[in-house]
């Protein structure tokens, strides 16, 4: 260990791991039905009086072979995680288990490779230029897929139920926005058809089945989705169908992987895995945040944002732009916001690749190579010494000099302010994600005064419901 230069004081890392096996089992179960996530850690962190300490993570036996973490809760310790020269990321895109490689045609894709792996950059390289030659389409195939979503909201507020099912409708708009913005091919013209968002679902809970609560019997869901992992095969035809979609629909940009040197069939895989994984999963849980937050701030915030929107329109001819949206400060915040007190990647995971010492807010503490190191990513980013009123939702929060504050928004696996590039893991379509997120409140509000939700859970985060829309006037 080098020598300690930090002012704060060198301290022994807090928690234990207990009884092999068993303690880790009890952990999961404090977890997953006891406790719940938050009391989890925040009890852990009451305890030991740091927001730094030792535990077991789920899933632990059998489906992890070690479920030890360092667990880091505030925002300065929470960023070692990026820190490429301190850490590396193989494997641990999923935590403490990795899903099997036959769920991507037996590839380990981008989202499992470390940057020092020579094929995490040509993958990031491809991801950058399929985002580049495609960036004009994003908002015309918003347009045209969401005006869809908000044509289902109508009819459901105006049917018998009174209210509309914004994540069903989410899901079908999400995948078919992804397919067309990406590779101008609508998945209902092929044979995929209209299947896209069940097979990615399902596809999606044979890789997260270990990290999820569905609401059945404790005793079952431990024996079938805590323990042991579901058997590959059961999703392999709709994983094929997939396949044989994006094997047509992206033959572009395969040939231009071909031409980087890559393997077709593999930089298919991970294609697809960027699209069904990284982006129509990471808009499942997001877009719903959004509805969620925004219709919860009620009508204040809504006249702020329709007002600020339709001007910022109305000055450019009736149309949203990439220029207009840029304009909308209060619309840009209200994003950040969300993605700040509601990420849609909750946990982080990192290994340390060599020995170092680690500051929190309060003391430092040694990290051995090999420890493995999780965030918990919500209390990191509501980490009261950083933000005021950091359990709050603060639509103004990034307005003016508060944008110097996004340096503490975390979501994309680095900070708002860094840029993603092939060295490093930050998300490669952040901007992407923050430019659809504005598009949902401005095409929203362009087309809607106000609006009512009912919010619930689900498996992957918020289910929403409309209850009541009030038309443009």
């Amino acid at each position: 260990m080098s020598s300690h230069k930090s002012s704060k004081p060198l301290l022994a890392l807090p928690g234990s791991y207990g009884i092999p096996f068993f303690s880790s089992i009890y952990d999961r179960l404090q977890f997953y039905y006891f406790q719940g996530r938050d009391k989890f850690f925040k009890t852990r962190a009451d305890e030991y009086k740091s927001t730094v300490f030792r535990t077991n993570m789920p899933p632990g036996p059998f489906m992890a072979k070690d479920p030890r973490v360092i667990c880091l809760l505030d925002a300065l310790s929470f960023q070692v995680l990026f820190d490429v020269s301190k850490v590396e990321k193989k494997d641990l895109f999923t935590g403490t288990y990795m899903p099997s490689t036959s769920l991507t045609g037996g590839y380990r894709v981008c989202a499992y490779l470390d940057p020092s792996e020579p094929k995490h950059a040509m993958n990031k390289k491809l991801f950058f230029s399929l985002l580049s030659s495609r960036h004009a389409n994003f908002l015309p195939e918003f347009h045209a897929t969401f005006a869809k979503l908000f044509d289902g909201l109508d009819a459901g507020v105006g049917g018998p139920k009174k209210k509309a099912e914004f994540n069903s409708l989410n899901d079908v708009s999400s995948f078919d926005f992804c397919c067309r913005a990406y590779f101008g091919v609508d998945p209902a013209s092929t044979s995929l058809g209209t299947a896209g968002p069940t097979a990615v679902t399902k596809w999606l809970a044979f890789q997260l089945h270990p990290l999820l609560v569905v609401g059945l019997p404790k005793i079952l869901e431990e024996i079938f989705l805590h323990t042991f992992p579901l058997p590959p095969f059961l999703v392999k035809s709709d994983y094929k169908k997939l396949y044989n979609y994006f094997s047509s629909a992206a033959s572009k940009v395969l040939d231009e992987a071909e031409a980087m040197g890559m393997k077709r069939e593999e930089a298919c895989h991970n294609i697809l895995f960027a699209t069904c994984f990284n982006s129509y999963g990471g808009f499942k849980v997001f877009l719903p945040e959004i509805m969620k937050w925004v219709g919860q701030a009620g009508e204040p915030l809504h006249k702020r944002l329709r007002d600020e929107i339709r001007s910022v329109v109305k000055a450019n001819g009736g149309s949203i732009t990439v220029s207009g949206l840029e304009k909308m400060e209060l619309t840009k915040s209200v994003v950040y916001e969300v993605l700040r007190i509601e990420p849609p990647v909750v946990y982080q995971y990192a290994r340390a690749k060599k020995d170092f010492v680690l500051e929190s807010h309060e003391a430092s503490f040694e990290i051995k190579k090999g420890e493995m190191l999780f965030g918990y990513q919500p209390f990191a980013t509501q980490d009261p010494k950083v933000f005021a009123d950091a359990e709050k939702f603060v639509p103004d929060r990034f307005v003016g000099d508060g944008a110097g504050m996004l340096r503490y928004v975390y979501w994309s696996n680095g900070r708002e302010t860094d840029a993603p590039t092939e060295g490093n893991k930050q998300c490669p379509g952040r901007d992407f994600v923050v430019l659809v997120g504005r598009l949902l409140v401005a095409e929203f509000f362009v087309r809607y005064d106000s609006f009512t939700v009912e919010i619930g859970t689900s498996p992957l985060g918020s289910s929403v419901n409309i209850t009541s829309l009030t038309k443009a006037t």
